[in-house]
């Protein structure tokens, strides 16, 4: 499918890939050796990347991702976002699997290629803050 825009490419993939659960959507939209990067580590490959989203998915049952604001910048070579991920609680980041609602924010910068497909993101999330809320701790000062 043919998009207009770099931001059309990035949310297509997060409707087609996460909001739909269906990580085998992620060959219709990055390279072989796409890498994402999360919180300062890598993972390279699509085939890892899937497995990633797989065991990620695993532990947010009924997953929705909405984008609060995406911009790209003048070639359209990058994409930024704010978004916010709702669903329930499956075990994210070893917490019991409750089913509590659960929502965190987060930003992603994404490297798109001129043929559209995506080849690097760097994703930074409130994951301390979630898992906080999560375990009853409290903020450190």
């Amino acid at each position: 499918m043919a998009y207009a825009s770099s931001v059309e490419i990035v949310e297509a993939f997060w409707e087609e890939v996460w909001n739909a659960r269906a990580p085998e959507k992620i060959d219709d939209f990055v390279v072989e050796d796409f890498v994402i990067t999360n919180a300062g580590k890598s993972i390279e490959g699509r085939e890892n990347f899937k497995a990633w989203v797989r065991a990620f998915l695993d532990t947010v049952n009924d997953l929705r991702l909405e984008a609060v604001e995406t911009f790209q910048n003048h070639d359209g070579s990058r994409v930024a976002s704010r978004w916010v991920v709702h669903g329930k609680n499956n075990g994210i980041m070893g917490t019991e699997p409750d089913q509590q609602p659960i929502s965190f924010t987060g930003t992603a910068v994404w490297e798109v290629r001129s043929d559209g497909k995506l080849v690097h993101n760097w994703v930074e999330r409130a994951s301390w803050e979630l898992f906080q809320r999560l375990t009853g701790q409290s903020a450190a000062a």
